[in-house]
């Protein structure tokens, strides 16, 4: 074979790879590589929920990037942030005295502030957490687990740790525009005071 016809084989070759590469992008035809980049520890749980097997977890997330990948959440006027950051903020005092029902109210907040952002609605919770995972996938865990903690018999500190860490997705969602850095300053606060305000009493602390 000459020369020439080496090198147009080896440039056809390269430009296939090259295409397929281009086309299956991060978190596109079920590569696994991608859809760990998108999905974090939703690939993970989705792996163990399919015992291991990778095709059947790439075409669960697939599907879930397939019905709301297009999903484009709705901002959230200023008069109705600043109600929902309010009744954050009661829940998270009351837990102290309450932790069964400011967990259960929690729950039930942050249903109702994603059907408000334009999340699927709060009676179609699978269907929720499936399209919230698709769009906050590091954060969706918080919500998943606060849910479970009004389902069964959870001791204090399991509800506690439910509540601290379903206010990574609350704030993701409660703010329009979370890049702001008012935004994240007061988060910031809000997550050094939470520590304090989740304490049971007489804890020491």
């Amino acid at each position: 074979m000459s020369t020439v016809l080496i090198v147009v084989a080896l440039v056809a070759v390269l430009a296939i790879v090259v295409a397929a590469v281009l086309y299956a992008g991060p978190g596109r035809g079920g590569g696994r590589r991608g859809l760990k980049r998108r999905f974090g520890p939703e690939y993970d749980l989705a792996l163990t929920r399919h015992d291991g097997d990778t095709k059947a977890a790439a075409r669960e997330l697939n599907e879930r990037v397939k019905r709301h990948g297009d999903l484009k959440p709705q901002p959230l006027a200023n008069e109705t942030r600043e109600l929902y950051l309010a009744q954050w903020a009661g829940l998270q005092e009351r837990f102290v005295d309450s932790p069964v029902k400011a967990v259960a109210e929690a729950d039930q907040l942050l249903a109702r502030l994603a059907a408000e952002r334009g999340f699927p609605e709060a009676a179609q919770y699978e269907e929720q957490l499936a399209a919230l995972s698709v769009h906050h996938a590091e954060h969706v865990g918080g919500y998943r687990r606060v849910h479970r903690a009004t389902r069964g018999q959870s001791s204090t500190e399991e509800l506690r740790e439910a509540m601290v860490e379903s206010r990574a997705l609350f704030e993701a969602l409660v703010h329009a525009r979370p890049e702001d850095p008012l935004a994240h300053r007061a988060g910031a606060v809000e997550r050094g005071r939470r520590g304090h305000l989740l304490k049971p009493k007489g804890s020491g602390a």
